[in-house]
């Protein structure tokens, strides 16, 4: 694991935080935090091949809309399929380079890719079950946001999955929107739908508020 942690961007065996370029962003910026594996890509079920990788028709024009509102774009991730031992980081870092040029080559930019591959099903150092890191637990948006001196309140999220929202209503935020999912509120944090053209325009109207 020594030597992972040296070779990846590793803060602990399994918390991944990558800086992408050194675009620089005032203290007190929202972000945009978006889930990877059903929201940026069409999730194959712990998805392990670059190949495979095919980018949701509707989140260009989201990534899009933040990086010309110069808001950070965030990917948080659970990827308990380290853990599992159904791949490793070696893995992680070619299926998500293949993520991330994808969406370059259609003009959209990821600032920060914070990963957590703790889950209870693991074994060794991974095999924690409830990790502060991982989802629905706000610990990824939490360290982006020391790491990116963000405004969490002001932040929105858009995810595939309710840990998602719950993660986003944990670290502060007031907003998310949830992939083909129902709308409700909950602790001063509201959860949009995000299932069709007129749901994106709010989700694009939103970020361009910010």
């Amino acid at each position: 694991m020594g030597t992972a942690v040296s070779r990846y961007p590793l803060e602990e065996p399994g918390l991944w935080v990558e800086r992408i370029g050194n675009k620089p962003f005032p203290a007190g910026t929202p972000a945009l935090f978006l889930d990877r594996d059903g929201t940026i890509n069409i999730d194959t079920d712990y998805p392990s091949d670059p190949a495979d990788i095919v980018l949701r028709g509707d989140i260009v024009p989201v990534i899009e809309a933040a990086n010309r509102g110069d808001v950070p774009v965030v990917v948080v991730t659970n990827q308990s399929g380290i853990a599992r031992g159904y791949f490793d980081w070696k893995v992680f870092a070619a299926v998500n380079g293949r993520v991330l040029d994808l969406l370059r080559g259609s003009n959209g930019f990821v600032d920060m890719v914070v990963a957590c591959a703790y889950h209870e099903a693991g074994t060794g150092p991974l095999a924690i079950a409830d990790h502060p890191m991982r989802k629905p637990n706000p610990g990824m948006l939490l360290e982006a946001a020391k790491r990116l001196q963000l405004d969490l309140k002001r932040s929105l999220i858009v995810g595939d999955k309710l840990a998602d929202m719950e993660a986003g209503r944990r670290a502060g935020l007031s907003q998310g929107w949830l992939v083909d999912g129902e709308a409700s509120s909950q602790g001063g944090f509201s959860t949009m739908r995000l299932r069709n053209r007129g749901d994106l325009a709010g989700l694009l109207a939103a970020i361009e508020a910010l």
